[in-house]
């Protein structure tokens, strides 16, 4: 039985500096205060080795652990209590002795373009260049639209925008997530939403995880923001992108949702030249999360996956 004493009063949550970053982790503060009223928080900021370097290509850094590894070190330490994630930022291999202890609803999946001219990416000439630091995305855009070039783009989301919409810059448009751009009061900026069928989203897109140490304490004061369906959807993402080893520098979609009683589960792997895509589906219960993830992945993996995925970055 959960004993509210066994927590401290104070609860510390850490979160990168970035302005969506900060934006996720009030948030959570603020349903945490919600279902706890007398709960006390306070929001440490701590810096990872993907916000310090913006020179260089994500891929090239290394992927796995860029915007996260510095949070669960201070997790492990005692330092911070709770780690406030984007949930596709988050390496499938959970760190020993941490869980994640919430996963609320889900926001908008999709992803977004933001187009300098406002034109959509099909109205765009051939040629014309598309800002994206992932793979991911350009490896998808390669295959739906041959004809438009991608260039590497870092910075965070405002960044980001100011840098397509410079006139003297070199990108026509860039790709973001619509959940970002919506929780930064951005969907102003959004020339097209993308369908699923351009796009598929990364493992976990548009989900928050609260992060934290294996304590039943600390469970149950985040179990009233867990959202059922939101975790076994992305449960199941996580666990096809996990079977095939990847992590999130990889060209590797995935997006489960509940249809009635069961879980409908599709995955896409694209060669980054856009000459291979992959695609796989799976439904079953929605207990199956985990299970039906892993047997996507074998269904991938059977098709070639591992080729695509072994490509140089």
């Amino acid at each position: 039985m959960f004993d509210a004493a066994a927590v401290p009063a104070l609860l510390r949550l850490g979160t990168r500096g970035s302005a969506l970053a900060r934006w996720q982790t009030d948030y959570v503060a603020a349903l945490l205060q919600v279902a706890w009223p007398d709960l006390h928080l306070a929001i440490e900021v701590l810096h990872t080795q993907g916000d310090k370097v913006l020179d260089t290509p994500l891929p090239l850094l290394g992927g796995k652990g860029l915007f996260t590894a510095e949070l669960e070190a201070a997790l492990r330490s005692g330092a911070i209590d709770l780690a406030v994630h984007s949930l596709k930022d988050l390496p499938t291999a959970m760190a020993p002795g941490l869980v994640l202890g919430a996963i609320p609803p889900r926001a908008d999946a999709r992803d977004a373009v933001i187009s300098r001219s406002g034109r959509r990416l099909a109205a765009l000439p051939a040629g014309a260049t598309v800002g994206t630091s992932s793979r991911r995305r350009a490896a998808q855009l390669h295959f739906r639209y041959p004809q438009l070039t991608t260039i590497d783009i870092r910075g965070n989301v405002d960044t980001r925008i100011r840098k397509v919409l410079d006139p003297n810059g070199p990108y026509d448009a860039t790709i973001l997530a619509c959940a970002g751009l919506e929780r930064l009061g951005r969907r102003d900026a959004i020339t097209e939403l993308l369908s699923l069928e351009v796009m598929l989203p990364a493992p976990g897109q548009g989900a928050l995880a609260v992060q934290c140490c294996d304590e039943q304490a600390l469970r149950a004061r985040l179990a009233p923001l867990d959202d059922a369906d939101t975790r076994a959807a992305v449960t199941a993402e996580r666990a096809f992108l996990h079977g095939l080893g990847g992590g999130c520098s990889v060209p590797v979609a995935a997006f489960a949702q509940r249809v009635g009683d069961r879980l409908h589960v599709c995955g896409r792997v694209a060669s980054t030249g856009g000459d291979r895509l992959i695609e796989v589906a799976v439904d079953g219960l929605l207990g199956e999360a985990e299970d039906l993830g892993v047997e996507l992945a074998r269904l991938a993996l059977a098709q070639g996956a591992a080729l695509i995925l072994g490509e140089p970055a």
